[in-house]
Order: C-alpha cells, then structure tokens, then sequence
C-alpha cells in the first residue's frame, strides 16, 4: 500500500557541494586534499563535481582532514543517494500511468483494495504496491508473457479485461496468503466430499466458513473475493506452491450457482495438474474445453447426477412438492434442481424462485 505521512525533501545536494565548501573554507585545493587523504586526485575531482560517491573508506580519511565526523559523509551520501532514487522511481511511476488508467480504480479504492489516495500518481503507486511489482513493465512480463510460468502459466493478454481480471487474482492471493493450510491430501479432500455436500443441501447461515474451514483441514485453501468491474468471473482454481487453491465471487448470488461452481472447481483440483490455471466465465487462449467439461461432469455427479435428473424428470407433474421431495432424496437442495431444469429449460423460470438462497459471505 501507498504509505502515508512521509517527507521527502524536493531537492538534495550532493555531499561534493558540501566538500567543496568545507575546503574553501579551509583553503586547500583538490590536489593537496587528495594528497592527505590518499585517495586520486581525480577521484576527489569527481565528488566535488557531484560525478562520484563517497564510499565508508572515504569517509573515515575525509574526517581526519576536515574534521568533519565520518558518519556526516556518509549520511549526506546516503541522503544524496535516496533522493536520486526517489527521483528515478517518480519518473517510473509517471511511465506507469497509462497502465494504471486501465484498471477500475475507484471500485478498487472502493473496496479498500487500494488506499483512499486522490492523484493518479499516488494511485499508480498504489496499484504497484499491490502487485508487488518495481514497474508496470514487471505485471507486462508475469500476467502477458508468462516469464514466471511457475507461478503464473497463462497470459491473459487475449482476454477481453486483463487488467481488472489481474487486480482479481492478485487479490485471492492476497487473501490465500493469510489463510492456514494442512499439507495438501488427495485422499482427505476426496473424504470430506460427501460432508461438503451435505452443507450444500442445506445451505446454512455460516455456509462459507464451514466451506472454507473444511477444506483447509484437506489442504485447499477457499476464499471469497467479491466481483470487480470489468472482471466477469464466477470462480479460479491455480496451485500456489503446493497448495490447491480455489478463488469464488459469488456471481449471480443465488447458491445453486454458487455450489456448482465450487465442484466445477474441486473437479479441477482433483482432475488436473499443478500446471493448469483455470478461469470460469472467461475466455482465454489456454482454456482447456476438455478439462473445462470435465469439471462440469464432477460438478454434476456431487450437486445433481444424469440419473438423478432423469428419476426427477420421470415424476409427473412436477411441483414444488416433489422438487423438495427429491431433494431430500438425493441429498441436494431444492435450488440446485430447479436451476438444472430452468438452465435446460424444462421447467419455466418462474417455478420455484422462493428456494433460490442468496450467498453471503460476511
């Protein structure tokens, strides 16, 4: 984050004014100077010059001249050497402006992704900091041309709003970081399954936090990061090191679409490898339709099965009576049923609106 009430001073002079002063004043020239301090007399030309640095060494024979303490040399360098690159980093973050322009500033502001700052300087700073990047040709190089393909192995320069979709991944990032995991287990992530299924039937008040809890006990890590504009994505699964993480927004905020999109994404986890980074409701140069229809398959198996579907589409007429009834019998919810038949429009979507359950995370 952009840090907040530091000075920095607008200018700085370079500690070879100060030397230059300091040997007027005691009536030596350059070349007697550099005669007592053993140092080249070109070399002590350069500093006056403002061309060269005093090193410690320098500083340390310096005060035996001047009589001027080390530790004065070497903060007035010091200074000189930090104003020179703050100098050097404000004309990196007026190159990195137009970059900045393209991400939905105020919504990230407004979400307390990025601190309340007014300038587009400040804000540019701000959305570096968040990335954790130096310079906006550093984001070019990891989210465009994969030069990190360990951690991040695909470009999203061919989707429709790569900056936005970025600021929504570096957030699950953020977020997965300060979360707690076991070691990842294929084996107990499997186990708790059915378990998950079960809250999904049901839908509690705490949803997420048994979601979320219950997968990292299995070594998955699960978080919530609200939809951004110009980021129409519904959920991501990538592996950070060697933890499965699983990235929701809660799109269209009715839980059948929710659940489905957690298994979709636990389908990944499950199915592919560690090099696969999937995006849903985005499209993509990498996307995977086979492996993307895979994870619709598991997703399908542990929400509603083919067979299931069929048994339901068998009880005629349908009402809302039966739909709860199935449900119970199939240890699904009621949302989940008629969001598959509305979806294949078997049923017309005014049929049971009332079983849709908002999500809400907090």
């Amino acid at each position: 984050m952009a840090k907040q009430n530091q000075y920095f001073p607008q200018s700085r002079p370079h500690p070879g004014e100060t030397l230059a002063e300091k040997l007027e004043e005691m009536e030596m020239g350059p070349k007697e100077f550099a005669l007592r301090t053993g140092k080249p007399e070109k070399t002590i030309i350069a500093i006056l010059k403002g061309e060269s640095s005093i090193t410690t060494d320098m500083a340390v024979q310096f005060e035996n001249v001047t009589k001027i303490p080390a530790n004065f040399w070497m903060n007035h360098q010091r200074g000189y050497d930090e104003f020179v690159a703050r100098e050097k980093r404000q004309e990196v973050i007026e190159e990195a402006v137009a970059w900045s322009r393209q991400f939905p500033l105020a919504d990230l502001i407004k979400k307390r992704w990025l601190p309340p700052v007014s300038t587009i300087q400040e804000k540019t700073t701000a959305m570096l900091d968040f990335f954790g990047f130096s310079n906006h040709t550093a984001w070019e190089n990891y989210y465009f041309k994969q030069q990190l393909k360990v951690a991040f192995r695909i470009s999203l320069a061919q989707t429709n709003e790569p900056y936005a979709i970025s600021a929504w991944l570096r957030k699950g990032e953020l977020q997965a970081a300060e979360l707690e995991a076991n070691d990842y287990s294929e084996k107990k992530f499997k186990e708790v399954l059915p378990e998950l299924k079960s809250i999904m039937a049901k839908h509690p008040a705490d949803f997420f936090n048994q979601l979320q809890r219950i997968c990292l006990g299995a070594g998955v890590k699960v978080v919530h990061t609200p939809c951004i504009k110009n980021a129409p994505i519904s959920g991501s699964t990538r592996w950070l090191n060697d933890t499965p993480f699983i990235q929701l927004t809660g799109r269209y905020n009715r839980n059948d679409s929710f659940w489905f999109t957690f298994f979709h994404e636990a389908g990944h986890i499950l199915l592919h490898g560690k090099k696969d980074i999937f995006l849903e409701k985005v499209e993509y140069t990498d996307k995977d339709l086979e492996k993307e229809q895979q994870a619709d398959e598991f997703a399908c198996k542990w929400t509603l099965t083919d067979d299931e579907e069929a048994k339901i589409l068998e009880a005629t007429p349908l009402n809302e009576e039966v739909i709860r009834d199935f449900a119970k019998k199939f240890n699904t919810h009621p949302a989940i049923i008629i969001g598959r038949l509305q979806h294949k429009k078997l049923i017309p979507y005014s049929f049971g609106r009332e079983y849709f359950e908002p999500v809400i995370f907090e």
